[in-house]
């Protein structure tokens, strides 16, 4: 499916990331891995913290011309710092993803991993266009206390920075469509990874009842194989879509909410 291939995957040092290079490498592409930590998990390696300008600067400088996409899964959990979860989560992705635009090939693809933390976007639109409205050389730590979301506790940061991300994926629907380089998400329910106990620590007793519904968690597994379709030829007609992957609990959710 990706014979001859490049892609770029961030996040790549394990989890999700790593199983999306795997998923990838075995189907023919060459990736480009890009984590905070060193890994062999891809065919090139750059080190960056997607928190910090520079840093991004630094890997927009060393990364090749002619990338076939770009699969943005690197992320931290709400038990970080509501600034770095807005910076890496939302506004890094911004920057790594604008920069890398020219960059990639006519007919690129770019998948985000969001999450159903961003399920509830229509909901907080006034937050959400906000949040928008800023981007990684703004002052992120004072738009978290304005907002409140300094507090870990109910994963508020979190929830923003992916419903934010889902908006936005959006809102860039048809931008390059002239190449013919489309962007959609991937939005996967509570995942197995090594971030899974920060989530099930900060949401309480909303995990708790989550966790009664579901049959299990998510894997990387389970993941990977939809980020590797959301980057292939087979995905080109989906354009700022959301695809959610969450064991049914988004539409256990909307059957609760509609009553059907």
């Amino acid at each position: 499916m990706h014979e001859g291939k490049t892609y770029i995957v961030t996040g790549v040092a394990s989890g999700i990331g790593a199983e999306t290079s795997h998923a990838l490498r075995s189907q023919g592409a060459r990736v480009i891995g890009v984590d905070r930590h060193e890994t062999d998990n891809a065919d090139t390696f750059l080190q960056a913290d997607l928190a910090d300008p520079d840093s991004i600067n630094a890997l927009l400088a060393a990364l090749p011309e002619s990338v076939n996409g770009l699969a943005n899964i690197a992320g931290v959990p709400p038990t970080a710092p509501a600034s770095t979860v807005m910076k890496v989560n939302l506004y890094g992705l911004q920057r790594l993803t604008l920069g890398v635009i020219p960059k990639l090939a006519d007919g690129a693809s770019i998948a985000n991993l969001a999450s159903l933390a961003g399920f509830g976007w229509p909901n907080a639109l006034e937050q959400v266009r906000a949040a928008l409205a800023l981007d990684l050389d703004s002052d992120v730590e004072a738009f978290c206390k304005e907002q409140q979301l300094q507090n870990a506790e109910g994963g508020r940061s979190y929830f923003l920075s992916k419903e934010a991300l889902v908006v936005w994926t959006m809102q860039n629907r048809w931008t390059w469509r002239d190449r013919g380089i489309t962007m959609n998400c991937v939005s996967p329910g509570p995942v197995d990874t090594p971030i899974l106990g920060d989530f099930l620590a900060t949401l309480g007793e909303r995990a708790a009842e989550d966790s009664k519904v579901m049959d299990r968690p998510g894997t990387p597994q389970d993941v990977a194989p939809v980020v590797a379709f959301a980057l292939s030829k087979g995905a080109k007609w989906f354009r700022g879509a959301n695809l959610t992957l969450d064991g049914g609990m988004s539409s256990h959710i909307l059957s609760n909410m509609h009553q059907v």
